[in-house]
């Protein structure tokens, strides 16, 4: 029988802790990895969802206070972080043939094609289109713009 002295203690050896250590590691890695990838995610939540107010709020202005007319104006909300460019042209129904052969009625109403573009960052994917039909009653023949 031995003696209790030479009995050998059981535990962790170094290359064991060493090992626990670095699984431990990568998983805190991953975790963070993780993490750092939703936060992007909601970042680019808020702008975008921010650039949808803004859009929203300048479709809604759009005719009221001054006639909507033909052409491109472009602008900036909160210090030019959002950017934004209107395009306003007549609308061409592509099943229709071509305006020259049809007979014009000056005074009807004209349907325009409204796209709005807002940026915010210079990739691909942070920024919003918009595009819309506008009906606008043609300014009188008489009439002072």
């Amino acid at each position: 029988m031995k003696a209790p002295c030479m009995q050998r203690a059981r535990g962790y050896t170094l290359v064991e802790v060493i090992i626990a250590f670095a699984v431990l590691a990568l998983a805190l890695a991953l975790l963070l990895g993780t993490l750092s990838g939703a936060t992007r995610q909601v970042r680019w939540a808020d702008d975008a969802g921010r650039a949808s107010l803004h859009a929203q709020s300048l479709i809604d202005q759009l005719g009221v206070g001054e006639a909507l007319a033909p052409g491109r104006t472009q602008g900036g909300f909160e210090n030019g972080r959002y950017r934004w460019q209107l395009d306003v042209s007549p609308w061409r129904d592509p099943a229709q043939p071509p305006a020259a052969e049809q007979p014009q009625d000056l005074s009807a109403p004209v349907l325009l094609a409204v796209s709005l573009r807002v940026a915010w960052g210079d990739a691909p994917n942070q920024q919003l289109q918009v595009s819309s039909l506008r009906l606008v009653q043609p300014e009188p023949a008489g009439a002072e713009p």
